[in-house]
C-alpha cells in the first residue's frame, strides 16, 4: 500500500541503544478459531436472478479485498463466514503508529485482539460497495442478505459467571472485561451507569427523610386539620355538570399534599441541585481514572475512521464538508415544525384532561363522580405514557432522516447531531405537560364570572391544598410506568424470541449429531472446526435477537431521561431518586444478561468518554436548578405560607396561644356571590345544590380576589414579590 513505502523511513518495531530491535510493533498472529463476522442470505436457485447476481458481486468485491470467505448451506440460508487477513491488521496498527491523535498501546501486546478485528471488519462490510453503487445496508433492505453479525466467544462464559447473572446483582462489575470484549463503550456506559447508582444512595436516602418528615406531621398539622374539619363550601368545579361540595370531602388528598409539600421539600431541592453538579464532575474524574488506565485518553473516533477509510480503499479522498445554508435552515425550520407537534400534543393532553372530568362527574360510579378530577388527571398521565411511547419511534425516525439531510462528514459527526435530536424531541415530549401542570395549572383557569374556556370547556383549577400534588401524581405515574414496563417488555420480548428459536437450534444439533473430532473441541481454538461445529455457532449466534447502532443508544437515552426525572421537578417527588435506584440495581443486570445471553453481539466501539451525553447531563443540571426554584417560588404553598406566618397569621398579629399557620386554608380562598351578574351566568341554580337539596348563594375558589370587584388583593401582589425574590 502506498503508505509503507521505503522513502517514509518508518520502521515497524522498536530500536534500543545498540541499534537492535527490542520490542516488535507487529505480533504474530496465532491461527484463529473465531470467525471476524458472519454474511446470511436467502439462497437463490436461479443463478440468473439479480439478488444472487449482488450477492456474487458483493462476494467477489470482499476477496479482492483478501477478506477469506467460508461458505456453508443450511436449508433455505447461505452463511458466509468471513474472516480478515494478517495485513489488514498490519496496516491498520501502522496507521495508528504515525497517527498524531491515536496509539496501538492500548490494545493488549500479542494477538490483535477480537474486539478490534470485528471493529474494522465491520467497517469494511459497510463501505464495501458493488458495481450499483449499493452498499450492505442498501443490499439487506432490498433482501439481497438476511443479515450480519459478530460472533460471541468463550469469554462469553466468563462474563456470565462474574456479571450476567442475579448473583452478581450487589457485585462490583468487572468493566475492564467488558471493555475487552464489548468494547471501551459499552464499559463506559455500565461504568456511568454503575456511579450515577451509587450517588442514588445518599440522594434517595434524604428523599425518604424528606418523606418521613411530612409523615411525622402528618396527624398534627393544622392544615390538614383545618381542611378535614372544614365547613366551608367551594365552587362547583366545571361548567353545567359539576354542583358545589365540602371542602372537608377533599380530606385525604390534603394529607397526601402535605407529604409532598412541607418545609423539608425545599431543603431537599437545595441538595438535588448541589447534587447534580457533584455527580458529574466527580464522573469526569472516574472516567479519566480508567481511560487512563486503558490508554485510550486521547483517542480520537473520527481520526480512526479516516484511518479505516484509508484501509478500506487507499486511493480513497477525504470527504470535505461544505457547510450548507440551505440545509441548515431547512433542518432548522423542520425541527421546529416538530416541537411545535409535539407542543401541540401537550395541548391535547390538557383538553383531555378539561373535558374528560366533567364528563367523568355524570359517571354511575360514585367514586369516579366524586373523584372526577384526580380520576382524569390518572388518566390524562396513562395517556401521557403512551403518546410517549408512540413519539420515541416518531421522533427517532424523524432524527434519523434529518441527519441524513444534514450530509455530515463523519460517523461520529451524525451520531452527535442524531442524540442532540433525539434527546431534545424526548425531552420536549416527555416534560411539555409537567411543564403546564407545575406552571400553569390553576394559574390561567381565571375566576367565578371571568373564567378561562378551549372550546367552551373550563380549564382546570388547583386544589385548596396546592397544586404540587397534581405534579407529583404526574411524575410517579409516568415514571412508574415508563420504569416498570419498559424493562419487562426490554427484558421478555428478546426472552421469549430465544426459547422459540432455541427449538429450531435443537433441531439442527439433532441433524448434525455429536461431533467426535478432537480438533472442534479445542479450547484454545488453535485449529479449525468442522462445518457442523462452525454453523451450530453461527446458528446460536444467529438465533439471538439482533442489535445495531441504536441499541447501546437506547440505554444511554433511558437513563438520561431518567436522570431528568430524578433531578427536575423533584422537589413535587422526593421519592424519585429512591425509585431511580431500585430500577438501576435491576437495571443494570438486566442489560448485561440480555447483552451477554439473549442478544447477538454488539459491535465494539473504541472511545474514551461517553460523548455528547455529557453535555446533555450538564444542561440537565443546569435545568434542574432553575426548574426546582420555579417550583419552590410558583407551584409550591412554601411562600405564601411564609408570607401567612410573618405578616397576616395569628402569630404575626401577636396571638400566641395558637398555631401561627392556624386559618391560612381560609386566608386562600376568595368568595363569589350569586349576586354577582357574571357569577350567575357561570353557575346554574342546580349547580348551587349541596346533596341535601339546599341552594347555595355563595361559594369559595382558591385566589386572592376582593369581594366586591373580584380585583386581586394587596397581599396576592406581597405573595407574588416574595416569589420573585425567592427564585
Amino acid at each position: 500500500m502506498y503508505y509503507k513505502t521505503v522513502e517514509e523511513n518508518v520502521e515497524l518495531g522498536e530500536r534500543g541503544k545498540d541499534g537492535y530491535l527490542t520490542q516488535p510493533l507487529l505480533y504474530p498472529t496465532a491461527t484463529r478459531r473465531t470467525f471476524d463476522y458472519v454474511l446470511v442470505a436467502d439462497k437463490v436457485d436461479d443463478e440468473d436472478d439479480q439478488k444472487a447476481q449482488k450477492q456474487k458481486a458483493f462476494i467477489k468485491l470482499l476477496e479482492k479485498k483478501n477478506i477469506k470467505v467460508t461458505k456453508i448451506d443450511n436449508d433455505d440460508k447461505l452463511f458466509f463466514g468471513l474472516r480478515a487477513p494478517r495485513e489488514i491488521f498490519e496496516d491498520y496498527m501502522y496507521l495508528l503508529k504515525v497517527s498524531d491523535s491515536c496509539n496501538w498501546c492500548g490494545d493488549v501486546k500479542g494477538n490483535v485482539p477480537q474486539a478490534t478485528r470485528i471493529r474494522i471488519v465491520s467497517f469494511i462490510l459497510k463501505n464495501t460497495f458493488i458495481n450499483t453503487g449499493e452498499n450492505l445496508d442498501e443490499l439487506m433492505i432490498k433482501g439481497v442478505f438476511d443479515t450480519t453479525f459478530c460472533l460471541h466467544e468463550k469469554e462469553q462464559k466468563t462474563l456470565s459467571k462474574k456479571w450476567a447473572q442475579w448473583s452478581a446483582l450487589f457485585k462490583p462489575q468487572p468493566f475492564s472485561d467488558v471493555k475487552c470484549y464489548f468494547g471501551e463503550k459499552v464499559a463506559l456506559y455500565y461504568m456511568w451507569l454503575s456511579w450515577y447508582t451509587k450517588m442514588l444512595i445518599p440522594a434517595a436516602v434524604l428523599g425518604i427523610v424528606v418523606f418521613l418528615y411530612g409523615l411525622a406531621f402528618f396527624k398534627t398539622s393544622p392544615l390538614i386539620k383545618e381542611v378535614c374539619e372544614s365547613n366551608i363550601t367551594m365552587c362547583p368545579r366545571c361548567d353545567k355538570r359539576c354542583t358545589v361540595w365540602k371542602l372537608s370531602d377533599t380530606c385525604t388528598y390534603a394529607k397526601v399534599s402535605h407529604l409532598f409539600d412541607n418545609e423539608g421539600t425545599v431543603a431537599f431541592a437545595m441538595f438535588m441541585a448541589i447534587w447534580a453538579t457533584l455527580f458529574l464532575e466527580l464522573w469526569k474524574r472516574t472516567r479519566a481514572k480508567y481511560v487512563s488506565k486503558w490508554k485510550v485518553y486521547d483517542w480520537c473516533e473520527e481520526e480512526e475512521e479516516l484511518i479505516l477509510e484509508i484501509m478500506n480503499d487507499p486511493d480513497c479522498q477525504a470527504k470535505q464538508f461544505r457547510h450548507s445554508y440551505f440545509r441548515s435552515t431547512l433542518v432548522l425550520i423542520l425541527v421546529t415544525l416538530m416541537l411545535m407537534l409535539i407542543i401541540g400534543l401537550a395541548h391535547a393532553l390538557v383538553v383531555f384532561r378539561v373535558v374528560a372530568a366533567p364528563l367523568l362527574s355524570e359517571g354511575k360510579l360514585e367514586f369516579i363522580k366524586d373523584h372526577a378530577n384526580i380520576v382524569a388527571m390518572i388518566l390524562g398521565a396513562i395517556l401521557h405514557y403512551v403518546t410517549i411511547q408512540i413519539m420515541t419511534r416518531v421522533n427517532k425516525w424523524v432524527s434519523f432522516k434529518l441527519c441524513l439531510l444534514e450530509k455530515l462528514n463523519s460517523f461520529a459527526a451524525t451520531e452527535r447531531s442524531f442524540t442532540i435530536k433525539m434527546f431534545t424531541f424526548q425531552f420536549f415530549t416527555l416534560f411539555s405537560s409537567l411543564f403546564y401542570v407545575a406552571f400553569f395549572l390553576g394559574r390561567i383557569n381565571g375566576h367565578p364570572g371571568n373564567y378561562v374556556r378551549i372550546a367552551g370547556w373550563r380549564l382546570e383549577e388547583c386544589h385548596p391544598s396546592g397544586c404540587l400534588t397534581d405534579l407529583f401524581i404526574q411524575m410517579a405515574i409516568i415514571m412508574i410506568l415508563k420504569q416498570t414496563l419498559n424493562n419487562i417488555f426490554e427484558f421478555t420480548v428478546p426472552w421469549l424470541k430465544n426459547c422459540v428459536r432455541r427449538r429450531t437450534a435443537k433441531k439442527l444439533q439433532r441433524k448434525c449429531g455429536h461431533c467426535y473430532r478432537k480438533a472442534c473441541r479445542d479450547a484454545d481454538g488453535l485449529v479449525e472446526p468442522c462445518d457442523n461445529c462452525k454453523l451450530r455457532d453461527w446458528l446460536r449466534n444467529y438465533h439471538l435477537a439482533p442489535t445495531d447502532a441504536f441499541s447501546l443508544f437506547n440505554e444511554f437515552l433511558e437513563m438520561v431521561v431518567q436522570f431528568s426525572f430524578t433531578t427536575i421537578f423533584v422537589a413535587a417527588f422526593p421519592l424519585a431518586p429512591l425509585l431511580a435506584l431500585i430500577n438501576n440495581i435491576f437495571e443494570i443486570r438486566l442489560d448485561a444478561i440480555k447483552m451477554v445471553h439473549l442478544e447477538r453481539r454488539l459491535v465494539p466501539r473504541k472511545t474514551n468518554d461517553i460523548g455528547v451525553w455529557t453535555k446533555v447531563l450538564e444542561a440537565i443540571g443546569v435545568l434542574a436548578v432553575i426548574a426546582n426554584g420555579l417550583v419552590i417560588g410558583v407551584s409550591s404553598d412554601f411562600i405564601p405560607r411564609l408570607v401567612y406566618r410573618y405578616h397576616y397569621g395569628p402569630c404575626a398579629n401577636g396571638i400566641t396561644n395558637t398555631h401561627c399557620m392556624e386559618g391560612y386554608i381560609n386566608d386562600t380562598l376568595s368568595m363569589a356571590y350569586m349576586s354577582h351578574e357574571a357569577v350567575e351566568k357561570d353557575f346554574g341554580s342546580k349547580q348551587m345544590e349541596l346533596d341535601n337539596k339546599i341552594n347555595i348563594t355563595e361559594c369559595s375558589y382558591r385566589d386572592y380576589r376582593t369581594n366586591e370587584d373580584y380585583s386581586l388583593t394587596a397581599q396576592f401582589w406581597q405573595k407574588k414579590r416574595r416569589n420573585s425574590t425567592e427564585v
